[in-house]
């Protein structure tokens, strides 16, 4: 509990967090939100780690001159497209024997089948737009990659993806971030991008439930 209470504190407060990794590691720091991107869209283990808020709070650190703009947006850039990248070759490789598994350790089978109905639903375009869903953004191109989605076309969606999320979350937090009244509710304003970035997962699972719903009556509706 002394783990999680301590990761969320984290989160909501990034800018405090990281003012503190810049002041010990300096250039350093870099290297450290590569990896904290690549992990979160490469890798199924680690759907936990920040995003849209770690975006959001470099761009408004970038701001007061505290980090490079244009180096964050190189770094989030690259991180993000080959974390995505390395997922769907995963998911290629040993996707289809997660899914024949009724559990498997570490990775929240619930989560994986969302990202699959949202894929089926979608289509391809779910690479770009699986970028501004937490949760979703992980298991998507993992998800790709089980469904043999033709790379070429994998690759194109990820590039367009990889730049509008950095751009626009990036961009937020440098021009918005600096603000007084954000400066000063930084946290509420990470449980605000956390909560809109849930919206449409939220959306499309009242969807799915209503389709289902409807199935079923149709199905009692043809069995009487």
């Amino acid at each position: 509990m002394s783990f999680i209470r301590t990761f969320i504190n984290a989160i909501l407060h990034l800018d405090k967090y990281l003012n503190v990794i810049i002041q010990n590691y300096g250039m350093w720091t870099y290297g450290l939100l590569f990896l904290i991107i690549f992990c979160e869209t490469g890798l199924v283990l680690t759907p936990f780690l920040p995003g849209d808020s770690l975006l959001f709070a470099t761009g408004a650190l970038a701001s007061t001159g505290s980090l490079n703009i244009f180096a964050l947006f190189i770094i989030f850039f690259v991180a993000a497209v080959l974390g995505d990248t390395a997922n769907y070759h995963i998911g290629k490789k040993i996707g289809n024997g997660i899914l024949e598994k009724e559990s498997v350790k570490f990775i929240n089978k619930e989560y994986l089948n969302k990202a699959q109905n949202f894929y089926k639903k979608h289509g391809s375009i779910t690479i770009v737009l699986g970028r501004f869903i937490p949760i979703i953004r992980t298991f998507v191109p993992f998800v790709a990659g089980i469904g043999k989605m033709k790379y070429s076309n994998f690759i194109t969606y990820n590039i367009i993806g990889g730049f509008l999320w950095v751009t626009l979350m990036l961009g937020a937090g440098y021009f918005f971030g600096g603000l007084p009244f954000i400066r000063d509710n930084f946290s509420f304003v990470v449980i605000a991008i956390i909560a809109i970035s849930v919206v449409p997962a939220i959306i499309a699972f009242v969807n799915s439930k209503r389709h289902e719903d409807n199935r079923e009556e149709e199905t009692n509706d043809i069995e009487i």
